[in-house]
């Protein structure tokens, strides 16, 4: 057997582990608190008096305009110095949520804002409160709309992840970059995570299809996508 191949197949098992262990739950928990904080943000900008309203973009704005690396840091290596002692997996699950947070909720923002205000005159008048509007009519649309671009955001963040190896998390990437250390093989090990990314990505991308088509199927509108 190749020492190349001998090498990646011994160092596979570790790389699983990490990302089973911390990439997958970084992943999916950062998205589900993610999801919840960009919905809020959404409904602050949208729905929610000025000075809430203005908090919100405030948020967005700082967020998106900043990059993610440097929001781990801040909240990894900067919060120390105020007293704000994190471990590094809690400190990448808050920088990832408020990231996630602020570019869901664009999206959210933009989806609920395509419903027609029809929708809501409509639940209205058959006697829905604005709370009732939303959850039963008004969500459930935007829904179908909001899949694609945060099926994407989603499958993003399984790459992003890798940056919480540089705030000490020991998820894929950093057991990738240990192994390098004692074997000095980093074009191998690295070409061997890229590849776990890879087969991660293209298994969402799958489901994020058939997502899209189940969704479309309900809302009729898979002849207009196919």
């Amino acid at each position: 057997m190749p020492h190349w191949l001998q090498l990646m197949a011994e160092s596979l098992p570790s790389l699983l582990w990490a990302g089973l262990i911390f990439t997958i739950p970084l992943t999916l928990l950062s998205f589900a608190f993610g999801l919840i904080l960009g919905l809020a943000t959404a409904i602050g900008r949208l729905f929610c008096p000025e000075p809430v309203a203005a908090i919100a973009r405030f948020y967005v704005w700082v967020i998106r305009g900043t990059p993610l690396l440097v929001q781990l840091f801040v909240i990894f290596y900067g919060l120390p110095s105020i007293g704000i002692l994190l471990d590094a997996f809690p400190a990448a699950l808050i920088g990832f949520t408020l990231n996630i947070g602020a570019y869901s909720s664009e999206i959210i923002r933009a989806v609920i804002s395509s419903v027609p205000k029809g929708q809501w005159e409509a639940a209205y008048s058959i006697g829905m409160s604005w709370r009732q509007a939303m959850s039963r009519t008004i969500l459930p649309q935007a829904a179908r709309v909001a899949v694609p671009p945060l099926s994407n955001t989603f499958i993003s963040l399984v790459k992003d992840t890798s940056l919480a190896a540089a705030i000490t998390v020991p998820e894929l990437f950093q057991a990738a970059q240990r192994i390098v250390a004692t074997t000095y093989e980093p074009l191998i090990l690295y070409i061997e995570a890229a590849l776990v990314y890879l087969v991660l990505s293209s298994v969402l991308s799958q489901l994020q299809v058939r997502l899209e088509r189940r969704f479309a199927r309900y809302g009729g509108m898979l002849e207009a996508n196919a």
